[in-house]
C-alpha cells in the first residue's frame, strides 16, 4: 500500500460544502487535496428538474477540474474513499493509496434513508445525486415511450408515487405533474399519468407554516396531483406501493424523498455518529476530540446556536456557508489564531411547486411570500449558490425566467433528452456521469 502526503488539508467530498471550502483555502494558497468519487460537483437543488426532463444532467454538474483550474495549490483525486481514520487524519482509497494531511474536512454529503421499508431500496428511486436523477429520468422515459401511442395502459404504467412531503417531494411532484399534463394536452398521452405524493405527517412542507402547506397542496391538486398526508409507506413493490392505512397505489415509478442520512464513509471514521448518522460538531465546526478535523454540510450536525440546542437543516445555503467558514477557521489556525463559532446567515426556506407557483419564508422572522415573488426569491438564492461553483449564471437565469414567464406546455419531450444550457462547449467542461447499466431502471433506455 502506497502512502501519499504533502497537502495541508484533505477535503473529503466535492459537493457544495467541499468545493466552497476548497476555494476558500485555495484563495489563500493553501495546499489542498479534494477527494471525490466523481469528477464533478453537482448542484443538488435542481436534481428534480433533471429527473423531469426540464434540464439535462450535464447542466447541473460542473467538472472539478474546471472549477479549480486556476488554483495550482489544489489537487483533485477522483477515487472512492474506502476508509477514514480521523484520529490519524488519514484516508484509504479504492486504489489502495493512503492520503494524510494536517487538517481533514469531512464534506462527504448524504445518502437516502429508507428507514427499513421493505422493497424501498430495491424498487424506489432516491434523488440525491445527478446519477440518481438521470436513472429516474431514463426509467420514466422508457415507460412513457411504451405508453405513448400504444392504446390502453396497464395499471400504474406511467403513474408515479413520490414519498416525502418536504421540498424535494413537493418540487418533484409539481414538475412531474406538469410533465404529465403537457403530454396529455399535446395529445401524446391519454389519460395522463397520476402523480401521488405521500407523507406520514399531517401536511406538506412541515418545516414551513401551515399556510404554506395548504398552498402547496392546493397548487399540486390544481396541477393534477393526488396528495395523501397522514399515511406512511408500508412496502414498495415493482408495480405498486402499500400504505400503512391498508390501501395501495399502483405505480411502476416510486421517487424516494423520505429522508437522508450521512454518507456511509463516516460510520467507522472514529467518532460515534449522531442523529442521522452524521458527525456532531462544535460551533466552530470541529469534531470534538479529533484535532484538525472539521465536518460541514449534510454530513454534519451543525449547532444552530439557539438555546434549544437544535441543529441546522440540510440546506444548500448551510452547506455553502459552513464550507466557507471551515476554510476561514483553518486559515485562522494556520495563523496561530483560535477558530470562531459559525455564524449562519439564514436566507429562509423555499420550495418551487410549479410554473407560477412557489412558496418562500425569507429573513430571520420568516416573512412568507407566495407565487411570483416567491419564485423571484427562489431564483435569487439558487443563482447565488450556483455562482459559487459555476463560472457564470447567465444561462441559468435565462432558463429560469423562460420557465417562469412562458406558457409552453410542450417544452418537455419524453422521447429525447432536454437541450443543454451550454455552460461550456469544450469537452473538458463536460462531466463524466456514469450509470450502472445493470439496474432495472435502465432497461430499454439509452444514455443520451
Amino acid at each position: 500500500m502506497s502512502s501519499s502526503g504533502g497537502s495541508d488539508v484533505l477535503v473529503v467530498g466535492g459537493g457544495l460544502a467541499g468545493v466552497t471550502c476548497t476555494l476558500g483555502l485555495a484563495d489563500a494558497g493553501v495546499a489542498v487535496t479534494l477527494v471525490d468519487r466523481n469528477d464533478y460537483h453537482q448542484f443538488q437543488p435542481l436534481l428534480y428538474q433533471v429527473a423531469s426532463s426540464q434540464l439535462p444532467a450535464e447542466d447541473i454538474a460542473r467538472p472539478h477540474r474546471t472549477i479549480l483550474r486556476n488554483y495550482p495549490s489544489v489537487t483533485v483525486v477522483n477515487a472512492e474513499v474506502t476508509s477514514v481514520d480521523l484520529a490519524r487524519r488519514t484516508l484509504v482509497l479504492s486504489d489502495r493509496r493512503t492520503l494524510s494531511a494536517s487538517y481533514v474536512v469531512m464534506a462527504a454529503g448524504a445518502r437516502p434513508n429508507f428507514f427499513g421499508v421493505p422493497g424501498a431500496a430495491e424498487h424506489a428511486f432516491p434523488l440525491y445525486s445527478v446519477a440518481d436523477a438521470e436513472r429516474l429520468r431514463l426509467h420514466l422515459q422508457s415507460h412513457l415511450r411504451q405508453a405513448i401511442g400504444s392504446g390502453p395502459q396497464t395499471p400504474g404504467e406511467v403513474d408515479v408515487v413520490v414519498v416525502g412531503g418536504g421540498p424535494t417531494g413537493v418540487e418533484t411532484t409539481g414538475a412531474l405533474a406538469e410533465l404529465m399534463q403537457a403530454l396529455h394536452k399535446t395529445g401524446r398521452l391519454t389519460p395522463p399519468g397520476v402523480i401521488t405524493i405521500v407523507d406520514r405527517g399531517p401536511a406538506l412542507l412541515s418545516a414551513f407554516s401551515e399556510k404554506a402547506g395548504e398552498y402547496a397542496q392546493r397548487k399540486l391538486t390544481e396541477a393534477g396531483a393526488v396528495v395523501r398526508t397522514g399515511t406512511g409507506v408500508a412496502a414498495v413493490h415493482a408495480d405498486h406501493v402499500e400504505l400503512d392505512d391498508g390501501t395501495s397505489v399502483p405505480a411502476r415509478t416510486v421517487v424516494w424523498g423520505g429522508g437522508e442520512s450521512a454518507s456511509s464513509v463516516v460510520t467507522d471514521a472514529g467518532p460515534t455518529p449522531g442523529r442521522g448518522g452524521r458527525l456532531d460538531v462544535t460551533r466552530e465546526l470541529t469534531v470534538d476530540g479529533y484535532p484538525g478535523v472539521y465536518a460541514v454540510g449534510d454530513v454534519a450536525n451543525i449547532p444552530s446556536g439557539d438555546d434549544a440546542g437544535d441543529s441546522l437543516p440540510q440546506l444548500g445555503s448551510v452547506a455553502q456557508q459552513s464550507g466557507r467558514w471551515a476554510a476561514a477557521n483553518i486559515l485562522r489556525e494556520l495563523r496561530g489564531e483560535p477558530p470562531k463559532p459559525f455564524a449562519y446567515k439564514d436566507k429562509g426556506i423555499m420550495a418551487m411547486i410549479g410554473r407560477n407557483a412557489a412558496v418562500a419564508q425569507v429573513g430571520k422572522h420568516r416573512h412568507e411570500i407566495e407565487g411570483p415573488l416567491a419564485f423571484a426569491a427562489w431564483l435569487g438564492v439558487h443563482a447565488s449558490l450556483l455562482s459559487g461553483v459555476h463560472s457564470k449564471t447567465d444561462a441559468f437565469l435565462s432558463w429560469a425566467w423562460d420557465y417562469f414567464d412562458r406558457d409552453h406546455s410542450a417544452t418537455v419531450e419524453a422521447s429525447s433528452a432536454p437541450s443543454r444550457l451550454a455552460w461550456g462547449s469544450e469537452d473538458e467542461d463536460r462531466p463524466h456521469i456514469t450509470l450502472e447499466p445493470t439496474m432495472d431502471a435502465l432497461q430499454g433506455a439509452k444514455h443520451p
